[in-house]
């Protein structure tokens, strides 16, 4: 799966393309990056910057699957379910989750309006410095995540995936 180009993007779209990707060229033990809507779709990930960074043979990183899509749908599910819980428990709302894993790490941070990043790190990472630099993206990416902004990242992310699935189906 490839990443959707920046290409015609706003100035506010391709800035938090650039934070993302300086989030997985910055942080040794990144697996896999998304940053999904409070409705759980995924907005922007790390898939391409990833193939370029590891780029070489033999060097595919693991996470859910490889795609940023499917730790989409993990982080989705767990700041649900993590929101429940401070309902629940009526601590107010949840900033950050870890879940620490024998062979990774997976990091979810609030970001605006219901919106998340999730982290997927390798066993090695240091996980002080990945939840450094996550609140460093939340802290940059917040204020600029308007609908207007998710509703255009998400127009990508569809333009994109029928770009993929067009050069799935053509003969090579």
């Amino acid at each position: 799966m490839t990443a959707p180009s920046t290409f015609g993007l706003s100035s506010e779209a391709r800035n938090l393309h650039w934070l993302l990707t300086n989030l997985v060229e910055e942080v040794p033990g990144i697996q896999s990056v998304a940053v999904v809507s409070s409705d759980g779709l995924l907005l922007l990930s790390s898939d391409e910057t990833l193939a370029r960074v590891r780029s070489g043979p033999g060097s595919r990183g693991r996470g859910p699957r490889g795609s940023s899509a499917d730790l989409a749908t993990v982080v989705s599910g767990i700041g649900s379910l993590t929101v429940g819980a401070s309902k629940l428990m009526d601590y107010g709302p949840v900033k950050h989750t870890m879940v620490a894993m024998d062979e990774g790490s997976l990091f979810v941070m609030s970001i605006s309006d219901g919106s998340l990043l999730g982290v997927h790190g390798s066993a090695d990472c240091d996980m002080s410095v990945v939840a450094y630099h996550m609140a460093l993206f939340v802290g940059r990416a917040g204020h600029v995540l308007t609908p207007e902004l998710r509703s255009e990242l998400r127009r990508n992310q569809e333009t994109a995936k029928g770009t993929e699935h067009e050069s799935a189906g053509s003969p090579r």
